[in-house]
């Protein structure tokens, strides 16, 4: 079987979908204004995509607030924000150019999600000739909500993390459900969990156990057979053109991540300095059999955060390397993030969010024509 190509899910909002993003937090411009502009980026985003030779595709995410915050708020800003949280919450991450992205604050309970990935592709589905996947957030992000030192009065964080779990299960079931063939879940919080930061009070906390405990109380819900079709994403961070945690050194965070119960894995490796060294951790760490699946590893062989379009042997060379240590028939390719995972993103690097748009889909044709001929060097 010649090795797989997945995108992680999102890509560059056009600029006219942005304006549109911040004229609708200003008050200027209507949800159903938005809504337009939206299914336009989303009905093109697909089109490119399946131009550039995706078999799998994406909307790209245009719809999303962002890939942590969809279920929570309609905009980046804040809009529709969820009656039971409050906007000043924790910091998610400092990156390295010194921005920040913050998360709201659980203020009552229950916990429920105001928007499901599910509701977004179910209006993309008739844009797609092929299938469709869909990224949705993990239940370690969303545990961020909750105040870090106190108990809400009512609602323990007990019940809080048992309400996530049922929510972040059905968010997966009703992408399933609407038609997607595959879910995979953003986990770039885990090489966060590692970098002790004095600005952020989350990182430090040695957490990295308990986010994997969390999320396996959700995939330990599904069966074997869901689960081939259930991944995890792993990344430094993806935002402006900036990351969060490439200090953290990859042999503190893989042991423990290929220790959750998921089929694939979409694993950050272009961007790194010694991407051999993290081909190895893979190798060595990734499951055969984890509960009943073996785990396919989709190494990063393209960088969203350069306006460099790496060519097809580029990516050939990075698989042939990964070949060497994560057995072919559970080797796959991706790119390193999704290309803008937050709505808002200037794309500094590459001159703006319209020329990073145009770059991504070129990344995105070079990565199937890469992993073309890897497979045909290989004999698979």
């Amino acid at each position: 079987m010649p090795i797989p190509t997945e995108v992680v899910g999102s890509l560059p909002r056009p600029e006219k979908l942005q304006a549109v993003f911040a004229a609708c937090d200003k008050g200027e411009a209507s949800i159903e204004q938005l809504q337009k502009a939206q299914d336009e980026a989303c009905k093109e985003s697909i089109e490119l995509m399946e131009a550039a030779g995706q078999s799998m595709v994406t909307d790209g995410e245009q719809r999303a607030s962002s890939f942590a915050t969809y279920p929570l708020t309609d905009t980046l800003g804040g809009t529709g924000l969820a009656d039971t949280l409050a906007a000043d919450g924790q910091y998610f991450a400092i990156f390295e150019d010194g921005h920040h992205r913050q998360l709201p604050r659980l203020v009552k309970g229950p916990f429920r999600y105001k928007n499901y990935a599910a509701d977004y592709l179910k209006k993309s589905l008739a844009y797609a000739k092929n299938p469709m996947k869909q990224a949705v957030i993990a239940p370690s992000m969303l545990s961020l909500l909750y105040p870090l030192d106190q108990d809400l009065p009512g609602y323990s964080r007990e019940d809080f993390l048992s309400d996530l779990v049922d929510e972040c299960e059905k968010d997966i079931r009703k992408c399933f459900e609407a038609g997607a063939q595959r879910v995979s879940v953003d986990f770039t919080e885990g090489r966060l969990a590692l970098r002790n930061d004095p600005r952020n009070p989350w990182t430090g906390r040695n957490m990295l156990e308990s986010f994997i405990k969390l999320n396996n109380r959700v995939f330990d819900r599904f069966s074997a057979e869901e689960r081939k079709n259930i991944g995890v994403h792993t990344c430094p961070g993806g935002d402006c053109d900036s990351v969060h945690s490439i200090d953290v050194d990859y042999s503190e965070l893989l042991p423990s991540m290929f220790q959750m119960n998921a089929g694939y894995f979409l694993v950050q490796i272009a961007s790194e300095t010694d991407r051999e060294k993290v081909y190895k951790l893979c190798g060595e760490h990734s499951r055969e059999d984890a509960n009943g699946v073996p785990q396919v590893v989709f190494v990063g062989v393209i960088n969203p955060l350069s306006p460099r379009v790496e060519t097809a042997e580029d990516v050939c060379e990075s698989l042939m390397t990964a070949s060497k240590y994560i057995p072919p028939h559970r080797l796959g390719a991706t790119d390193d993030c999704g290309f803008s995972p937050f709505s808002i993103d200037v794309k500094p690097k590459h001159g703006g969010p319209d020329i990073a748009r145009d770059v991504a889909f070129k990344k995105i044709k070079a990565r199937i024509e890469g992993a073309k001929l890897a497979s045909e060097r290989l004999g698979i």
